[in-house]
């Protein structure tokens, strides 16, 4: 027998449709909601529930709202016919895990591989992903983290426009192949970090407004309507959410959640809805036996999402910070338009390495016309996620072309050494390691052909701000724009790929072989530079990351008192007696200095 349950509490009848035959369901509410709660007390609060006696694993169903037509499961854990078809029943306790040893582990030394499933192999697929895992352990990887993988519009995409946040996506193999997929990671020692997006729905396949006030038209956000964490009716909203994040880490033996763009998350509660999250979050860890972790993407410099509630956050664990992306990318390109026009020089990078935030609230920004920011004062590095890449800043822009597209091969290196020495949590996004060709491009398959236009339309207009040409852009419902973003994997044989691949591994193990690279400690960070002669130096404790980004042969001062020890060299012509460093152009030479 099965429990149906739904909350819809502007409803006048609702019927669960089963096998081709509606159940009328009565209106109560339900202690522990969901599919199989038990059903205790009736009062009034807008949940309906049903029995089905050969209702079981495997069995497609639908709600009907006041004689309307059959609407999937909001809570649905698995639409095989996408979004708009019926959902369908699941075990979540079937699947025969072989991860019973695994107790994950804290987030201060981790390595993230950012991936989409989609293009991440040929197929495409959560079982295609198993293939390669191998290449991520090999490269140093800890955490790998996933791409939205809920329920989107068609087959191809982002998944940032999901509509179904319970249900891992059809075309990638539903919720048998994703917990494959996290039971070979988990057996391979590697964690899993899944991306979930709480602060807005796709359009196409969201039906929730037709449940309930999931939506408030008090706050709007880029994409229309905001949640509603703080009106009425949000008591049931906050709990779907937050349920959603419980399922992912206790069903899916997921480690770690981010939480994509918490600003757009507008809440004047008490208890703001990410405090409540990170509370029920600490609470289900105690139950597991095992950490968990929640990290934001918030692009106001904020950092107090990462602080204690008791400091007046939320007690997140970490949260991306671009800041150190964009004064390294600036600085490598000359790239000035769009957020760009905001970074540029050499003081930029230094404080980002030093302090995290470029941006802490003194300094006016032209983009935003207007100033932003917070000190990020008492706070490890480890607390922040960095990147040279990931899937905006490649994907948004018009070509999706990445960092090796635009710069040489050496200072490329230089900007792997920066990430991968520097005090925040490093991320990779798939391919970097080998400065893969293909492209990351925006792509979509909606079948509404009015939205699929408004689609092209608002890239065109987004891209006009970089002073891309808009007939340039590729069609995102194309699939070759889709194909196009694949990796090649042969190609990591080849040059110039195979030695960044080996730069990378050699990085990587520096990296978490020594704990003057881990300790996050923002006090012991320094960086000097010279913009003129296009040189910098960052020091951690007994470390010294000497880069010389001009294109001449270049002697830099070291200032150790005995000679150092080469711990790694991007050229092998590069030389250092102990005063100076002799480093040929676009290279990046890394010291043990004696204490």
């Amino acid at each position: 027998m099965t429990i149906f349950s739904v909350w819809a509490p502007k409803a006048e009848s609702v019927a669960v449709r089963v096998d081709g035959r509606e159940i009328p369901m009565k209106r109560c509410d339900v202690e522990g909601s969901g599919q199989n709660a038990d059903i205790e007390v009736c009062d009034g609060r807008g949940w309906w529930h049903a029995e089905a006696e050969d209702a079981g694993p495997g069995t497609d169903y639908a709600f009907v709202l006041d004689g309307g037509k059959p609407l999937p499961d909001p809570r649905s854990p698995w639409q095989p016919q996408g979004v708009h078809g019926h959902s369908r029943l699941i075990d979540p306790t079937a699947f025969a895990w072989t991860d019973e040893r695994w107790r994950g582990g804290p987030l201060a030394p981790a390595i993230i591989y950012e991936l989409h499933i989609g293009t991440f192999t040929r197929e495409g697929t959560f079982e295609s992903a198993i293939s390669r895992l191998d290449h991520l352990l090999d490269l140093g990887i800890t955490h790998v983290e996933l791409m939205p993988v809920n329920e989107f519009p068609g087959d191809r995409g982002w998944g940032y426009d999901g509509v179904d946040l319970y249900a891992p996506h059809h075309a990638y193999g539903g919720p048998e192949g994703l917990w494959r997929l996290v039971d070979a990671c988990h057996t391979r020692g590697l964690a899993v970090i899944l991306d979930v997006v709480y602060n807005h729905l796709g359009p196409d396949g969201n039906y929730l407004s037709q449940f309930g006030p999931y939506f408030t038209s008090h706050y709007t956000t880029l994409w229309g309507d905001a949640v509603n964490f703080d009106g009425p009716g949000s008591d049931e909203v906050r709990r779907f959410f937050i349920d959603n994040a419980l399922m992912w880490l206790r069903d899916y033996h997921i480690d770690a959640l981010r939480l994509d763009a918490i600003h757009a998350i507008v809440d004047t509660s008490a208890v703001h809805f990410l405090e409540e999250l990170a509370g029920e979050v600490k609470a289900l860890s105690i139950d597991l036996g095992r950490p968990l972790a929640l990290i934001a993407e918030d692009n106001r410099n904020d950092p107090r999402p990462a602080r204690s509630p008791e400091a007046g956050g939320y007690g997140l664990d970490a949260q991306w910070s671009d800041d150190f992306h964009h004064a390294l990318h600036t600085l490598l390109t000359g790239e000035e338009k769009g957020y760009y026009s905001d970074y540029g020089s050499w003081a930029d990078l230094a404080k980002a390495l030093e302090r995290i935030f470029v941006y802490q609230g003194h300094r006016y920004s032209r983009n935003r016309d207007r100033r932003f920011g917070r000190p990020t004062t008492g706070l490890p590095g480890y607390r922040f996620v960095g990147c040279i890449q990931n899937h905006d800043q490649i994907g948004n822009r018009a070509q999706g072309d990445r960092l090796g597209n635009l710069v040489s091969t050496g200072l490329l290196k230089i900007a792997a050494a920066l990430l991968l020495t520097g005090p925040q949590l490093p991320l990779l996004f798939q391919g970097e390691e080998w400065a893969a060709s293909s492209p990351f491009l925006y792509f979509t398959d909606h079948q509404d052909r009015d939205l699929a236009q408004a689609v092209r339309d608002g890239r065109r207009k987004e891209f006009a701000g970089f002073g891309w040409d808009p007939e340039q852009i590729p069609d995102p419902q194309a699939a070759e724009t889709f194909n196009r973003s694949k990796l090649d994997w042969a190609e990591r044989e080849r040059e110039p790929h195979a030695t960044l691949l080996q730069w990378y591994r050699q990085l990587i193990r520096l990296r978490r072989s020594n704990l003057a690279l881990l300790d996050g400690e923002l006090d012991r960070v320094r960086v000097t530079y010279a913009s003129r002669e296009s040189w910098l130096i960052l020091a951690r404790r007994h470390i010294r990351v000497i880069c010389n980004l001009a294109d001449a042969v270049q002697q830099i001062h070291v200032g150790a008192s005995r000679p150092p020890r080469i711990l790694l060299s991007s050229d092998d012509r590069a030389t250092c007696n102990g005063h100076s460093a002799c480093l040929p152009p676009e290279s990046v030479l890394i010291l043990e200095v004696p204490f």
